[in-house]
């Protein structure tokens, strides 16, 4: 699996180990990303904002999950480390 920097390798696997899968819900995401559901809905209906998602279903309310290397990918480019 290629990573585009070192950071996002490192997300990956703490991500990993954290979760122990590969997809993270809304609740989870919020917690890695120290926002609330809330705003992670709010991104949603924007489009914006957030890493790549998949909806499962077609219904208003569907549930929304995050792949976690496009989690990985997107908090190493957000994140700024000192």
């Amino acid at each position: 699996m290629q990573f585009t920097n070192p950071q996002a390798e490192q997300f990956y696997i703490m991500l990993r180990e954290t979760y122990k899968k590969s997809f993270l819900n809304k609740k989870e995401l919020s917690q890695e990303m120290n926002i609330s559901t809330s705003s992670i809905d709010l991104y949603l209906s924007k489009g914006q904002g957030l890493p790549n998602y998949k909806k499962l279903g077609t219904a208003k309310n569907a549930k929304v999950v995050f792949n976690i290397i496009d989690v990985a990918e997107f908090l190493s480019q957000t994140i700024k480390v000192a």
